[in-house]
């Protein structure tokens, strides 16, 4: 904004005192101050607004108009309620050094000065940084390589002073501004999660968000597409990118919201590209996927992944060994859902290659370190998928053994595919079971029936569940602890903080109420059974 602009707003109430030539001046902030020195806290081109508690004297003026003009402020705003109207001697000082002065009326509150400049200039801003991004998404078009979405925060940095973060669908870090610290993780996954619900509870964005003490405001960063002609469906939201910045924008004008739109669009751009250059690799993996399923000679298998493997991991890895994922999506109209299987795979997984088909989407991941299931889903993770599912969606996943050579890739898969199924067996929406699980009755216990679960539980524990309930006794605990102590007496009885008497007191009405002895293995078996299958 221009100084001539104030005096145009009449409901400001300012009066020019001297320094009319200066008023197309840019006015780019506004400063509060009774300092006779102010200039250490000027950088130039600010409105000075000032109630002159500083003033003394007629000698005061020259030194502190001079302070202003050495650091190059717009102008100046006096206040008449100290002393009635403003001291000539500081008009004469402003007039020779030809700055700009205003009187403000003792009815006119400087906040309503200040709101007024920084809305004006906020608004500005806005509009030079609208320019800036239309200039960058046209120079990004010409040369893909120009800057990436770190150039694009540092925009929102620099020119609104907005600190922004870019994250993904699940709240990992994508980018983030130059200097400025990676958003806390609790804080990250709490945005993701948010953003999820809200999503799948029909509130379109930009969403506004309370996490770590500060507000927060997130836009979905999504292909130029729409995410893929599916809307909000759950492969278009884990594959979308989030604009996390740290403001309120429910109290941002309008053009301010289209601006940040404008900058979701432009990083969506770049994360087109990225998902591009994934296809390569999905190809490949589909291509090797077929060969395993087909019975291809491992040699052919093992040539498709040396082509991958480079892609995969940039700089290679010397013989990797490899593991498949598997990942399935069903539920709330995604019965299936390989592309948003896919997605999350790939969320999971960057270091992979993903293919989808037949309802499932399969990873196959080089390793020097076998990866372990319970560690596929980082702390925090299986919340925020939750929240993309909706009420009635679950995602399973299996992970197979580790194999050094093609000729284990197809057993690999099937590995990868039982230990899926076991996964589904269980009641989470978003479960996950390793390969080492399926050498042990967990395997078999998913697959008995329902009623004959019941029946089973029933009949073993019911008789000490209804003495614990009639007693406070803890039998059923005491079970517990005592298979879990492989039958020792003292290790039991140190865990349950008891005497080893009242631990045999315990087994004896245990096997008294149930008929059976915890000395034999076929009993040891049936309530060890029983127990898991609760």
């Amino acid at each position: 904004m221009r100084l001539h602009a104030l005096l145009e707003d009449g409901s400001l109430g300012l009066r020019l005192l001297s320094g009319a030539h200066g008023l197309d001046r840019p006015v780019r902030g506004v400063m509060t101050t009774d300092l006779r020195d102010p200039s250490r806290y000027l950088r130039g081109g600010e409105l000075v607004l000032t109630g002159l508690a500083w003033w003394r004297g007629p000698a005061d003026a020259e030194p502190f108009v001079q302070a202003l003009v050495d650091a190059g402020v717009a102008g100046l705003a006096a206040g008449d309620a100290e002393f009635g109207s403003v001291p000539d001697a500081l008009t004469e000082a402003c007039a020779r050094r030809g700055l700009p002065l205003f009187a403000v009326a003792e009815e006119v509150g400087f906040a309503e000065i200040t709101e007024h400049v920084v809305r004006r200039v906020s608004a500005g801003r806005a509009g030079d940084l609208a320019a800036v991004v239309d200039r960058h998404r046209r120079l990004m078009a010409a040369d893909p390589a120009g800057g990436g979405p770190r150039a694009v925060l540092d925009l929102l940095g620099s020119e609104l002073a907005l600190p922004a973060w870019l994250l993904t669908a699940t709240g990992e870090p994508v980018a983030r501004q130059a200097g400025r610290a990676a958003l806390h993780r609790g804080v990250a996954r709490g945005l993701a999660r948010h953003r999820l619900a809200a999503t799948r509870a029909g509130r379109p964005g930009p969403w506004a968000v309370e996490a770590g003490g500060a507000a927060y405001t997130v836009f979905a960063v999504r292909a130029e597409d729409g995410g893929g002609g599916d809307g909000d469906a759950p492969g278009a939201l884990f594959a979308d990118w989030l604009l996390a910045v740290r403001a309120d924008a429910g109290e941002w004008p309008g053009r301010r919201r289209d601006l940040l739109d404008g900058v979701s669009r432009l990083l969506a751009a770049e994360r087109d590209r990225r998902e591009a250059a994934r296809t390569v690799r999905r190809r490949l993996a589909r291509e090797a996927l077929d060969l395993v399923t087909t019975g291809a000679p491992p040699a052919e298998v093992a040539a498709r992944l040396r082509v991958a493997g480079p892609l995969i991991e940039p700089g290679g890895v010397a013989g990797p060994q490899w593991q498949v994922v598997v990942a399935r999506l069903e539920g709330d109209g995604q019965e299936g859902g390989g592309r948003a299987a896919r997605a999350v795979l790939e969320e999971l997984l960057p270091a992979s290659a993903v293919a989808r088909g037949d309802g499932e989407a399969v990873a196959l991941v080089p390793v020097t370190e076998p990866l372990r299931a319970g560690r596929l889903l980082r702390s925090g993770t299986r919340e925020v998928l939750a929240a993309g599912l909706g009420d009635d969606g679950r995602l399973t996943l299996g992970v197979s053994g580790a194999v050094a050579s093609a000729e284990g890739l197809r057993g690999a898969l099937e590995e990868a595919r039982h230990a899926r199924r076991v996964a589904a067996a269980r009641t989470d929406a978003v479960a996950v079971a390793g390969h080492e699980e399926l050498a042990s009755h967990v395997l078999l216990l998913p697959f008995v029936p329902d009623d004959v679960r019941r029946a089973f539980t029933a009949r073993l524990l019911e008789p000490l569940r209804a003495y614990d309930r009639e007693h406070g006794a803890e039998l059923v605990r005491t079970l517990e602890a005592f298979l879990a102590a492989d039958g020792s007496w003292t290790r039991c009885a140190a865990r349950l903080h008891v005497h080893v008497n009242t631990l045999r007191y315990r087994v004896r009405r245990i096997e008294r109420l149930t008929g059976r002895e915890l000395t034999r293995l076929e009993d040891t078996v049936d309530f060890f059974l029983a127990l898991r299958l609760r």
